[in-house]
């Protein structure tokens, strides 16, 4: 396997993202990491966007703070430690902001596209998996304490879930889709099988 990979995790809420991304970077022995959020200031930004206290934030000042996120996420951590040869797994990436910011709120995706771009300098994805589950059993998965983007309604999650179907149709040499349900180490095992495919044996 290449050094100096990123593998991003996709999936709208309650497809087991988080689990499955950190079981796979325990494999490979890799970086794990996440958006938003995945530096101190990454952090701050996390609590503004995913608080439901801040319902008046618009789509596009959404779609900037997500954009602010990555840029400090690549800088501070994810290309510090691709240009030292390690594996960084990361639970969402860019498709999470075409997904959400442009399927899900309506923004023009491919002014969300060129914004993420030019946010990352450069740095894309080599493999991209999505997790793919009924929209009944993400619901189940959810619970009733919900942040900001979980609790969005209007049918804003079911047209995330076709945004990210649509993005793994327009890129599979990029994209797997895998199947989220069922138990945590089957699920596990799809996507080592998956991933294994696209960046050869460990």
């Amino acid at each position: 396997m290449s050094l100096g990979m990123l593998i991003a995790f996709e999936g709208g809420e309650g497809t087991g993202k988080s689990t499955q991304a950190a079981r796979l970077a325990d494999r490979l022995g890799a970086v794990l990491t996440r958006e938003p959020g995945g530096t101190a200031i990454g952090r701050r930004i996390r609590s503004l966007v995913l608080d439901p206290a801040n319902d008046e934030l618009t789509d596009r000042a959404e779609a900037l703070l997500m954009a602010a996120d990555r840029a400090q996420h690549v800088a501070e951590l994810i290309r510090p430690a691709l240009d030292a040869g390690r594996v960084v797994v990361s639970d969402r990436f860019a498709g999470s902001s075409l997904a959400y910011q442009s399927y899900g709120r309506g923004l023009p995706l491919d002014e969300v596209e060129q914004l993420s771009r030019w946010a990352t300098d450069g740095v894309w994805p080599e493999v991209v998996v999505l997790l793919d589950v009924p929209e009944a059993v993400a619901e189940a998965r959810l619970g009733a304490d919900r942040d900001r983007m979980e609790g969005a309604g209007d049918g804003f999650h079911e047209r995330v879930a076709a945004g990210f179907r649509a993005l793994a149709a327009a890129d599979p040499d990029r994209w797997v889709v895998v199947d989220g349900t069922g138990p945590v180490d089957e699920v596990a095992e799809r996507v080592w099988n998956a991933v294994a495919e696209r960046i050869g044996p460990a």
